[in-house]
């Protein structure tokens, strides 16, 4: 059995087990092992040991058989015991609610009797609190102050407290009889508070937290205790303003009695307000008239910019006092304070701003015009006025005389930089310094203010001045310095829309001032769009009377009709030459002037009127064979220079003049098919006819049957 038990081990697989069983009976083994196979003897062996299994589970059996009525026994056992302790556990319980109840029940006698001996004793500390008071009050009658509790300074807080209480009771006696003593505890109520006061005054110099708040206490059911924070207040500010800046000093104050003063006063939060009134109300608010009135009357600009540093500065220190329990609404409070320092230079602030602005702008405009020897023409307003503007608009006609400007636009960047910089400022001090309900209507004056003066006083009358310059379409080797004007105008336009945008759409974004302004602002830019347009439409007019007059002086008639036909050298005319140089030069600076579509526009407009020109240009003359060569030549060369302008359309008219040129050279026989080509068959057969007369042949009948 015990070889048995040992192949028992765990994990128990039976696998493993019959394999272990075999391996330890001789013969057991495979046939290829030290000993021979005996299965016989293997079988005998696994009848012997199944015996054995058998043997030992009847005595494993029995034994668990015995384990369970062992455990069956003690069960019930176990349940007898539980029983009996329920039952003792329901008599302790019961115990246990007769001692509460009995517990209840003394309590009760216990409260009752307390009542009853407070109800006797409250009535007798009175009646000997009241025998004290009496005996105190008949020391004032008789005049003489016997009690230690008077004589003994040490006991000053004992005598507050009587005294404070006979006080009490003097004002509740008739005048007439209690005069005499009722003077007495009112003098000597007095000397006691100012002892008090003056108590507090050197604790608070040596610095002596605790024993302020007990003075403080004491002093607290006095008349004189606001007296008290007073001194506390005035005494805090010593020496607390030694730095040049008033209102860093002023909010290391506050942090520093803040942290001190729940220590000291049971209401804190009322002495924190008390210094902060006094500390804006005194100090702050003669600091701010010592600095804005010296120069209130006198500069303008100083007066707006200390004003608007001093109350941003103050605005600044009442967030910082915002971190502070100040009461209920400690924001009104605050912002009462701010307001009674400056009211009185906030009621009339816009119209000093506007007065400055104003004044401001003027100077920094007749400075500039002063710079450049020029006094201003004045641009005539009125019926006739507009009159002449819608003629010069229909027409172009540069009614009124033409004025030499030398190339000066009279637009500067600096100027205008100036004049955003100040209205910018100006912005800036109206968002601080108005009042919420008159900022848009604040902003909107100084908007009009800028409008008024960068762009009438200074582009528009630029504009005018650059289109009154511009001159007429036949002078020669004309200045065209308009587009320089349109150039610097652009830039100009875009630095004021972006202050616009920038700095008064927050101001007036959320008022019925938006609509205004975006309307007064549409209407200068249309107003100015109108002026940039004639003008620039006047300006292409002078470009192609410059082309002309090149064209005049430089093409003669036999260049396209040589007299030595076999003998031409060159490949296009000096007119031809000429005029694309001038061309390239005017493309280039329609590129630098503007920006955008206005670019292509401007181009597609010069290219349309070029091309006219040329067209008209060629019509003047007779071709022979060589000479239509010279003018494909010069189309060519016409056609190079559209490619500069990147406009397709423009590009498209010279490739059909060119085409059209062919016309000029072809073959008899051929031009039928030459018209018919992709570039000419949509042309208007007159056009066609018309280039084909040019020819000096034309008038032979062989073209001419060939044409018809």
């Amino acid at each position: 059995m015990a070889t048995t038990a040992e192949l028992f081990e765990e994990p128990f697989v039976a696998d493993e087990y019959i394999e272990r069983l075999v391996w330890r009976t001789p013969g057991g083994g495979s046939r290829g092992g030290p000993e021979a196979f005996d299965p016989k003897r293997l079988l005998e062996e696994f009848v012997n040991h199944i015996q054995e299994l058998q043997i030992m589970d009847e005595r494993i059996q029995r034994k668990v058989e015995k384990l369970e009525q062992q455990c069956q026994k003690e069960a019930k056992e176990f349940a007898k015991k539980v029983q009996e302790l329920q039952k003792s556990n329901q008599v302790a319980f019961q115990h246990f609610q007769e001692l509460d109840e009995h517990i209840s029940y003394v309590a009760t006698k216990v409260c009752h009797l307390g009542d009853q001996l407070e109800g006797v004793n409250t009535p007798r500390q009175r009646a000997v609190e009241a025998q004290k008071l009496m005996k105190y009050f008949n020391e004032f009658l008789d005049g003489e102050l016997k009690s230690d509790v008077f004589t003994n300074s040490e006991k000053i807080k004992e005598a507050a407290d009587i005294i404070q209480k006979l006080h009490l009771i003097a004002q509740e006696l008739p005048f007439d009889r209690f005069s005499e003593v009722k003077s007495k505890i009112a003098s000597k109520y007095h000397d006691l508070e100012c002892q008090l006061i003056q108590e507090f005054t050197n604790a608070q110099r040596r610095g002596e937290i605790s024993r302020m708040r007990e003075v403080a206490a004491v002093l607290l059911h006095f008349k004189g205790y606001s007296h008290c924070v007073d001194v506390y207040i005035k005494q805090c500010q010593e020496g607390a303003y030694l730095r040049n800046d008033i209102f860093e000093d002023a909010a290391i104050l506050c942090q520093r009695v803040n942290k001190q003063v729940g220590d000291i006063f049971s209401n804190p939060e009322t002495v924190l307000a008390k210094l902060i009134q006094n500390v804006f109300e005194i100090k702050l608010q003669s600091f701010v008239k010592e600095q804005l009135e010296e120069c209130r009357k006198s500069d303008a600009e100083q007066y707006l910019k200390n004003l608007y540093d001093l109350y941003t500065r103050t605005t600044n220190l009442s967030s910082k006092l915002m971190e502070f329990n100040l009461g209920t609404d400690k924001q009104t409070f605050l912002s009462k304070l701010i307001k009674s320092i400056f009211i009185s230079y906030l009621e009339n602030y816009i119209e000093v701003e506007t007065g400055y602005l104003k004044s401001r702008s003027a100077m920094i405009l007749q400075r500039y015009y002063d710079s450049k020897n020029h006094q201003k023409r004045s641009i005539g307003t009125g019926g006739i006025q507009d009159l002449k503007e819608r003629i010069r608009q229909r027409t172009n006609l540069p009614l009124g005389p033409s004025i030499d400007t030398h190339g000066e636009t009279f637009l500067s960047q600096e100027v205008v930089v100036n004049l955003l910089q100040e209205t910018k400022q100006a912005f800036e001090r109206c968002h601080r310094l108005s009042d919420p309900s008159d900022l848009p209507r604040n902003a909107f004056r100084i908007f009009t203010i800028l409008v008024e003066f960068l762009c009438i006083e200074h582009i528009d009358y630029a504009l005018e001045t650059g289109l009154a310059g511009i001159p007429s379409s036949d002078s020669r080797n004309a200045n065209l310095y308009f587009l320089d004007v349109v150039q610097q105008a652009n830039t100009i336009f875009h630095l004021f829309d972006k202050q616009f945008n920038d700095h008064l759409m927050p101001l007036i974004s959320s008022s019925p001032k938006l609509s205004e302004c975006l309307q007064k602002k549409k209407e200068i830019i249309e107003q100015m769009e109108m002026k940039l347009d004639t003008g620039i439409d006047r300006t292409l007019n002078c470009m192609i009377g410059q082309m002309k007059h090149i064209l005049a002086a430089e093409q003669k008639k036999t260049d396209f009709k040589p007299e030595d036909e076999n003998n031409v050298l060159i490949q296009y005319t000096n007119a031809c030459v000429k005029v694309c140089a001038y061309v390239r030069k005017q493309v280039e600076k329609i590129k630098n002037s503007m920006d955008g579509k206005n670019v292509d526009t401007v181009l597609m407009e010069l290219g349309v009127r070029f091309h006219r020109l040329i067209y008209e240009h060629l019509q003047q003359y007779s071709y022979s064979c060589m000479g239509g060569m010279l003018a494909i030549c010069d189309v060519a060369e016409y056609r190079k220079c559209a490619k500069d302008f990147k406009i397709p359309m423009v590009l498209h008219l010279f490739d059909t003049l060119h085409a059209l040129c062919n016309l000029l050279v072809v073959a008899p026989d051929n031009l039928k098919q030459v018209c018919s080509g992709e570039q000419l068959a949509n042309l208007d057969k007159n056009i066609l006819h018309s280039f084909v007369q040019l020819r000096a042949d034309y008038r032979s009948a062989r073209l001419a049957r060939h044409f018809s």
